[in-house]
């Protein structure tokens, strides 16, 4: 360990092979026949001659000879990008798994896959490239009809985005989100009083201190996850607890969902900046147009922009100084002073209604 370094623990492996009994019925004091590290008997074997230890094992798992490690991780980037794998069961390709919807091409993505080196950012921009990826969602009755489940891909995939998703993209939205990577985890604000409940005297997360400052903006793959009790902005959208690994998450749709997403501060705090970065266009229909492009990546009909532009109306005419003010105090950053408080207010309703919408809550 160097001079101000921090101490850590690593793990080397013995001289001797890795080796276990088998134990009758399970009594670990009843041990029968010796048993040597290996892989399943019903899966390619490990290459002759080598030393059975995980070095040998993990270049088994990525070899030509095993397909199985290769379908099971595209398949889940395919389920990240559609919604659903082409296994429907990305937990079980066995016997008792879904047949794959088209068994050609998992097996070409999986060998594409392997075949340039396991490069994950090149199969993600090669699949969103792709024709199928880019169609358009609109289920028509035809298309129902002969693809319920949208199985064979008649249409765009459409589902509800996950908790950090839609929170990251409200930051981004917004001006706010800090793309540094790496770094500690960062404690996101929350209810008062939940950790308290769920904690134990003396532990180190007794209590929750939220960051301050840039902190609060990192994206949402920092945040520190308490395991007892998951972020509840998160929770709310179907994060899993993290008590058990799962491979695919639940999704619902809940009023629960709305609450939060008119109502949490990080949401609220996103709209107002959005607003303020709105505000620098002239035109209502501009600045209108122009948050919609960051929320829903593209301008509004006409019809819909008549129904912002009465919302802006009404609150405009409907708030106080007072109530604008403090409408605008959600979150940590400072007021512009430059701007006018209840038109600011008014914008950020805006701005926060088309947060709530279906189509930037939906991919």
């Amino acid at each position: 360990m160097t001079k101000g370094g921090v101490q850590a623990f690593v793990m080397r492996d013995r001289d001797s092979l890795p080796m276990g009994h088998v134990l009758e019925r399970g009594e670990f004091r009843k041990l029968k026949e010796r048993v040597l590290a290996d892989v399943p008997a019903f899966l390619p074997t490990l290459p002759g001659g080598v030393r059975h230890d995980r070095l040998a094992l993990a270049r088994w798992m990525v070899s030509a000879e095993n397909p199985l490690v290769a379908r099971v991780t595209v398949n889940r980037m395919w389920q990240e990008l559609f919604g659903t794998g082409l296994v429907s069961t990305p937990g079980d390709f066995g016997v008792a798994g879904a047949r794959p919807a088209n068994f050609a091409l998992l097996d070409w993505l999986a060998v594409d896959f392997r075949e340039h080196g396991w490069d994950v950012k090149r199969f993600y921009k090669q699949v969103v490239m792709s024709a199928a990826y880019r169609q358009s969602a609109k289920a028509t009755p035809a298309l129902l009809e002969r693809d319920p489940a949208n199985r064979l891909l008649a249409r765009g995939p459409r589902f509800r985005l996950d908790g950090e998703m839609i929170r990251d993209g409200a930051l981004a939205a917004s001006g706010l989100l800090v793309e540094r990577l790496g770094g500690p985890s960062v404690n996101i604000c929350q209810p008062a009083g939940m950790w308290e409940a769920l904690s134990m005297d003396g532990s180190n997360t007794r209590t929750h201190e939220r960051d301050k400052g840039e902190g609060q903006y990192r994206r949402s793959l920092y945040t520190f996850w308490k395991r007892t009790c998951a972020p509840p902005l998160f929770a709310t959208f179907d994060a899993p607890l993290r008590e058990v690994c799962i491979v695919q998450r639940e999704r619902t749709d809940t009023p629960l969902q709305a609450l939060v997403a008119l109502n949490a501060p990080d949401f609220l705090e996103a709209s107002r900046h959005l607003a303020a970065r709105a505000m620098r266009l002239p035109a209502p229909e501009q600045r209108i147009d122009f948050m919609a492009t960051w929320l829903l990546t593209k301008p509004l009909a006409a019809k819909d922009r008549e129904v912002l532009r009465a919302t802006f109306d009404k609150f405009n005419h409907d708030f106080s100084e007072a109530d604008a003010r403090a409408f605008l105090m959600n979150g940590d950053s400072a007021l512009d002073a430059s701007l006018p408080v209840i038109e600011w207010a008014a914008w950020t309703v805006v701005a926060s209604q088309l947060l709530n919408t279906d189509q930037a809550l939906n991919k």
